[in-house]
This record gives structure tokens, sequence and C-alpha cells, in this order.
């Protein structure tokens, strides 16, 4: 069956995680996606390893188990992009694809001619997507951009982390490349809505995507707690700052997380605690007191929560309605019924490991279904039969590229 993107060609010229993982995103839903690297590097996350992939005899290889997580479903291709000739081949592949993906700074794709308005000349329906750290415009425009240095300047780490006079406390980022991913999510949907426009008025556009752009948008209720009143949210570790009790507690064996809604799954913890009266305790019978009695009442819960393991505690609670979970390893994550349930592990073939575990795409379309058709290419995997069926070029030309260091 056929995905919903298999018209759709993109051209590929990104790396590392945001601009690779929103073309993971259209590969997965049909899109033939030419992945175009260095000859003899690649793509930096190639090397960011350890942990590396391992072949089915057990030893490492080259690759970083990072790049494995972005580039599933393309097709790699090796160009130097420096040489001329290069450059003719990225335009004639541009004239014959509907989307580029490009993650260089600001103006550093016009020296070599592939820019918007040059590809827009030879190609003028081409949907052509630019990320960034900063956006074309503005002071920071010329600066390089990366996921840690945006969490803390986009404000994210302001908020994550335990409060200053805590032990442990300061500010913190998250434990993946949150912001290199929804730039990514953030850029597919540009895309597609590119696309869509492209349907109905049949010209391509160019799209200016920042991951601090991206960033600032989604610190969501967080930013409206800070435009609303004017004052800067304080982190608050686990704990959420509109919601109580909403937070990591410590049980006989170690953590749960207590994710109460409203006061009557509150009520309902409480008798099932033991202690029905703090629900009843007006400083705590609403949300809204319960906020304004934090430090009075997270103190009380941990006296209770501590007696029961955490096991006993989810079964508990589950019956009662209460949302209540343990904080899981990856391993437990992978191994958790409900993840297998899903298929949120799959399993593809590779030339080099034999077999390739890798994370589905969480998107389950009822009559155009991901489709795991290609694990992460190879280096230049696919770069004679692109230039061969999709340029026209015979096996003396292609080879005479190789050995120009071309291809």
């Amino acid at each position: 069956m056929a995905g919903a993107l298999s018209h759709i060609r993109v051209l590929d010229l990104s790396r590392i995680l945001a601009g690779p993982w929103a073309g993971q995103m259209m590969a997965d839903l049909g899109a033939d996606v030419i992945k175009v690297e260095r000859p003899g590097a690649g793509d930096d996350t190639r090397g960011w390893g350890p942990p590396w992939l391992k072949d089915e005899q057990g030893a490492e290889t080259n690759v970083a188990a990072y790049y494995l997580c972005a580039n599933r479903n393309k097709r790699s291709i090796t160009i130097d992009i420096t040489r001329p000739e290069g450059q003719q081949l990225v335009r004639d592949l541009a004239a014959q694809s509907d989307v580029v993906l490009e993650n260089f700074k600001v103006g550093g794709l016009a020296q070599y001619g592939l820019d918007y308005d040059s590809l827009k000349a030879v190609n003028p329906r081409l949907v052509y997507c630019s990320i960034t750290g900063f956006g074309q415009d503005g002071p920071y425009a010329p600066r390089a951009g990366y996921d840690f240095l945006i969490q803390g300047l986009g404000g994210l780490m302001s908020l994550t982390g335990r409060p200053d006079d805590e032990d442990g406390g300061g500010p913190m980022k998250v434990g993946v490349a949150l912001t290199d991913i929804l730039t990514g999510l953030y850029a597919t949907n540009a895309v597609l809505a590119a696309l869509a426009w492209r349907e109905k008025s049949g010209e391509g556009q160019y799209i200016d995507l920042a991951l601090l752009d991206v960033q600032v948008a989604c610190l969501a209720n967080q930013a409206m707690n800070y435009l609303a009143t004017g004052q800067n949210p304080r982190r608050l570790g686990n704990a959420h700052p509109n919601i109580v009790p909403y937070q990591d507690f410590p049980t006989a064996d170690g953590y749960m997380i207590l994710a109460i809604g409203n006061d009557g799954q509150f009520a309902r913890f409480c008798e099932e605690a033991g202690q029905p009266g703090i629900a009843a305790d007006p400083r705590f019978a609403t949300n809204r007191a319960r906020v304004a009695n934090r430090g009075e009442l997270i103190p009380m819960l941990k006296r209770l929560t501590i007696e029961r393991s955490t096991a006993d505690w989810v079964a508990a609670l589950e019956a009662l309605a209460v949302p209540c979970g343990p904080i899981n390893t990856l391993a437990d994550v992978f191994a958790d019924p409900q993840v297998q349930a899903r298929g949120l592990k799959v399993t593809m073939p590779h030339p080099v490991a034999g077999s390739l575990p890798l994370v589905a795409n969480p998107m389950k379309l009822s009559a155009t279904p991901v489709d795991y058709r290609l694990p992460p290419p190879m280096l230049g995997e696919h770069t004679d039969g692109v230039l061969a069926a999709t340029l026209g070029l015979d096996a003396a030309r292609i080879a005479a590229l190789r050995a120009g260091g071309i291809v």
C-alpha cells in the first residue's frame, strides 16, 4: 500500500538531528527521501559514538547509534557540493524534487548556487525548508545554533531542574535534544502545509524555521504564566506549576509519579492512603488551595507514599482511576506490555548488523500506514542507483565522477 507521501521526493541536505528528523518523518509517510552527504565523512552523527552499531559477529562498526535514530527509509548519496560538478548534480536533483531540507548557516548555500532563489529558478514548485539556530534575520542570525544552547537561551532550562535552594538545585537540560526534535516536527508540518498550498496555487515557497523560535513557542503554559503575570516561573523539579499534587513521590522501594488532575482524584487518593481528612481540610480541598499550600501538603503526602511499594501504589490507585505510574528505565519501557502491544520497537534487516532494532514511528494511519522500507543507509549506499535512475547518468559517467572525488 502506497504511503501518504509516496508521490513526494525530498532532497535532504541536512545533517545532525532537526533536519534529518523531519526527513525521516516524511520518509516514514512514504516520501522518497534522498540524503545528500559529504564523500568520505557523511552526516556528523555517523561519528557521534559510542555506542556503535555492531555487525553480525558482534564487532563494533564505525556507525554511531545516534545516526540510526533519524535516518530510516532514506537513500544516501555522496556529493561534494563545494565542486561545480557536485553543485550541478544537486541542482539537477532539485529540479526533480518537491522538497529541499537544509540546515546550513544563513547564506551558507548561496556560495554554491544552492540557495532557495537559485533552486527556485530551476524548479518554481519547490518547497525549500531552511532550519537554522536563530532564523534568517535578526541580530543572532549569523550564529550557529545547537540544541543545548537553545534550551538555555530559549528559557527551557530556567524551568527545568530543582530550585536553587534544594540539594542538586540549578538549571538542567532535558535528557534528549528536545528542541531539535520539536523543530523537526514543526518543519514537517510546515512542509506539508506548503505542499497543500502548492496543490491549490501551483507554487512552491520558502520556509524559514529557527530552533530558538520553536523553543520559545513550545514554552506553552509556562510562557503564558509569565505573560499573564510578568513573573518568571521558578524551577520546581518534577512538580507542576499549576497543579498539586503532580510530581514524583518516594515509595518503599523507589519512586512513583502521582499526577492528580482534579479534586475528586485527590479525595480518592487520600481515602486510599488512610487520611481522608486531608482532602476535607480547607487548605487542601481544592487545587487552588493546594497550589497555595503546597509547602505544607507535599511533605505530608511523602510521609504517606513511602509506606508502600511503587507496584502496590500503582495497582491500588489505578483501580480508583487516580493517575499514578512508575519511573521506568529504558529497559523497563521496552519491556512494558503496553509499549509492546503498540509495536513501538521494530526490527529491520541491515546489511552489516543483520537485524537492527529501531524505535517505531508513533503515527498510526488507517489507510496509509507507516512503512518500514529501508534501514538507515550506509554512507553513499545508493549513489549509483540514484544518479542512474533519477538523473539518467550511465556507468561511465558515474565512474568518472567517483574518480574525480565528486561523489
